[in-house]
């Protein structure tokens, strides 16, 4: 009987805290078309976003670009199929692997320093201050950040297929003594309208999830400056099981789409 109380009690606070997701991204979405815009800090953010996630994202897509072409590469060989190496890993990376690693690695980066920031000025009452003062806090902080991190996620996403390519192209020179030419001719070749622009699109929707949730348990943040770490860690686990689900419905949506 208590294990059940428990977990009536669990499965409450988890629709009370779609519920209040929910009217915490309806209120986005009205604020983001009131005036004043903050232009300025707009940029501001894009630039710190982008800035401090380049390197890591570059890392990754590199290392995504080898590792998955070292992988693959005996298993083609044994095939004798291995001329297909440049176009198989070129769908792969710029469909699936390269926007949804990305956008993992983002939401640990980026999410978590969203939660972190607006945690941190929500518990020192900061947040309160601008109240007082007549600004609209959730304008300035939250709208630029989540229309930041979603206009600049999908940025970060080519960049990051962009160098596994190369990282891919690499290993393909040095093993099979391919030339970068013929290499991605044969990637650019390989992709088509049907990979490139969905996944794009999704990458949108990314960069909404990682913000939004962010920038929604760092403004809600309670319980003093425990609770800066709570909703950190609770912000990134709930954006990279929500990057999940973004990512099943889009490739669900794409397969239904061009079948008809």
């Amino acid at each position: 009987m208590l294990r059940f109380d428990v977990m009536t009690k669990q499965l409450k606070s988890f629709f009370i805290e779609i519920g209040e997701l929910s009217l915490f991204t309806s209120r986005f979405f009205k604020e983001t078309f009131k005036q004043p815009f903050e232009l300025k800090e707009l940029l501001q953010q894009c630039y710190q976003i982008g800035n401090r996630s380049l390197l890591l994202v570059s890392i990754t897509g590199f290392i995504i670009g080898l590792v998955l072409t070292l992988q693959t590469r005996p298993t083609l060989m044994e095939f004798g199929a291995v001329s297909w190496m440049p176009s198989m890993v070129g769908i792969s990376i710029v469909r699936e692997i390269g926007p949804i690693i990305t956008a993992l690695v983002c939401a640990g980066k980026i999410g978590s320093g969203i939660s972190a920031e607006l945690g941190s000025m929500r518990v020192t009452e900061q947040i309160d201050a601008m109240e007082v003062s007549g600004i609209n806090p959730f304008k300035y902080l939250v709208v630029t950040r989540v229309l930041a991190v979603t206009f600049m996620l999908p940025l970060l996403i080519i960049i990051a297929d962009t160098i596994a390519l190369f990282g891919s192209f690499l290993v393909e020179n040095v093993k099979g003594n391919v030339s970068f030419v013929l290499f991605f001719n044969q990637v650019l070749d390989a992709l088509k309208f049907g990979d490139v622009v969905p996944a794009t699109i999704k990458s949108f929707f990314f960069g909404a999830a990682i913000g939004l949730i962010g920038s929604f348990k760092g403004y809600n943040c309670e319980e003093g400056t425990a609770g800066v770490g709570k909703a950190t860690n609770i912000a990134v686990v709930s954006t990279s099981l929500l990057l999940f689900i973004i990512d099943f419905m889009a490739v669900f949506v794409t397969d239904i789409f061009f079948e008809l």
